[in-house]
């Protein structure tokens, strides 16, 4: 019988209860170790003889990677993979997996939550209400949502999704995606534009692209000055996708009237943050994805794909898919 050692490298879950029972149909002995790794040494030593890894925070580098003696599968928790070297581990054959269908709808409703927060300034009121202060004047100017227009950063599912709730509000959306073409964003009454022309046209900016060496600072001075200056940024993505220094310019001048963040480039967000002192600014704790519903399924979808390759098939999520080239698997559907 086969002898299997898989690895959790971190988690921040009460219970690993549904990754156990899933881990459970892997046809073999498996040894389930769970940690608690902050750096690369500690991933290292916990993960050096693992036959797959599960991967929440931790750093998994090409040098953890170059130390992985029998791994075949790192999955990882989320549609993001950037705590994972990708090339890497498709080097070394090591299929990286994710879960990219687990939180659509709860991050659309956050991001528009924002949209909605920010626009109509239902914290700001909020807060001058709860400090003795009963005046709508505290909210001017408020617009009317419709015919406004959205922007979105990235038209994969998570904003396509989004696009929906928006339209039906009456608004107006547009889309910079240079994988997307026009005619697709037509199917979904999205037109397709170039980044620079969403900043000038958008009043709502969302940005739900990935975060990569091409999208790091993507939304820096130069598209904070081509934006209305009653124009509203929402981030349900990854913080440095946003260059956090210029944003804080970008309001500190009102070059832009306000911003709702779920994430921010550093998290824990830093006590000294500007941020935090800013009336226009609303800040969550990474929380966009969270729903009692989709918590259960990204528990299990991520373990599955561990238990898919142990027992000899591609999961359903294979993220480096160049990977295939190399490594050779069932189809689960064969």
């Amino acid at each position: 019988m086969n002898q299997y050692k898989v690895v959790i490298t971190d988690y921040e879950y009460a219970s690993l209860a549904e990754e156990e029972a899933v881990i459970s149909t892997i046809d073999g002995n498996v040894e389930f170790v769970k940690a608690q790794c902050l750096t690369e040494e500690e991933v290292i030593e916990a993960c050096r003889d693992a036959d797959a890894i599960i991967n929440q925070y931790a750093p998994i580098s090409r040098r953890v990677i170059e130390s992985l003696e029998n791994c075949k599968v790192i999955s990882r928790y989320g549609v993001g993979v950037n705590t994972i070297d990708v090339p890497a581990a498709t080097e070394k054959g090591i299929i990286v997996a994710n879960v990219t269908d687990y939180c659509m709808d709860e991050v659309s409703d956050h991001a528009f939550a924002l949209l909605l927060s920010c626009a109509r300034k239902v914290t700001l009121l909020n807060q001058h209400v709860k400090a003795g202060v009963w005046d709508y004047k505290k909210g001017i100017p408020i617009f009317r949502l419709r015919d406004r227009v959205l922007g979105l950063v990235g038209f994969g599912r998570i904003p396509q999704t989004l696009a929906k709730k928006a339209q039906a509000f009456g608004i107006k959306v547009i889309a910079a995606d240079p994988f997307v073409s026009k005619e697709f964003g037509e199917q979904h009454g999205v037109e397709i534009v170039e980044l620079h022309e969403l900043c000038r046209q958008a009043d709502y900016i969302s940005v739900h692209a990935p975060l990569t060496a091409l999208t790091e600072g993507l939304i820096s001075d130069e598209q904070f000055k081509l934006m209305k200056s009653e124009a509203i940024i929402i981030n349900t993505a990854r913080g440095p996708v946003i260059d956090e220094k210029a944003l804080i310019r970008a309001l500190e001048s009102n070059s832009i009237a306000g911003a709702g963040l779920d994430v921010v480039e550093e998290e824990p967000i830093a006590n000294d943050s500007p941020l935090l002192k800013m009336d226009q600014v609303i800040l969550n704790p990474h929380v966009a994805w969270y729903s009692e519903e989709a918590q259960l399924e990204l528990k299990q979808k991520t373990a599955q794909n561990v238990a898919d390759v142990l027992n000899g098939y591609y999961p359903s999520y294979v993220f480096n898919n160049d990977v295939k080239e190399t490594v050779s698997l069932k189809e689960k559907n064969n």
